[in-house]
């Protein structure tokens, strides 16, 4: 196990979370799993308690916790991506596995986890300030997936 590491709450599907990020994300893996081994508030001996699992190269475990704590936008992951077809692949493997569009390149997935679908171009204008940086800001703000020739058109003027 990584020294540090993303520990994120699940009611019962940390393996299924888990297993779907690494059929989803490059550098993605499910590794140990751990089985309770007692009964506890939300669940019995031998369920699934804890997944140690990786996304794009970030330690993550999941912890099947019960329904008590939810998710929310405080917490995503960014996932840099460098065209419109890899954009388009991971948002809709994620909204379309049972997830929700949001606004400005973010969505959730089933589980609840928020993400940020954001891709090179728009963190390069992002970067280079100024009236660059504004007009792709301007073009982001109305968009729920980001479209990368908007974005470009926008960095151009």
């Amino acid at each position: 196990m990584a020294k540090n590491t993303i520990c994120l709450w699940f009611d019962k599907d940390a393996e299924e979370a888990a297993r779907f990020y690494a059929k989803t994300f490059p550098d993605s893996a499910v590794g140990a799993i751990t089985h309770a081994p007692g009964d506890y508030p939300d669940g019995k001996q031998g369920d699934v308690l804890v997944v140690e699992f990786t996304v794009a190269g970030v330690a993550c475990i999941g912890l099947n916790g019960g329904p008590i704590f939810k998710h929310n936008e405080a917490f995503s992951f960014q996932i840099s991506t460098e065209n419109q077809e890899e954009t388009d692949r991971y948002w809709n493997a994620i909204v379309g596995n049972g997830g929700q569009e949001s606004e400005c390149g973010w969505c959730k997935d089933k589980w609840g986890i928020s993400w940020q679908i954001t891709p090179r171009v728009l963190l390069e204008a992002m970067a280079a300030g100024g009236a660059e940086a504004k007009r792709a800001f301007d073009a982001m703000m109305k968009m729920q997936k980001i479209d990368v020739a908007a974005i470009e058109a926008a960095r151009r003027g």
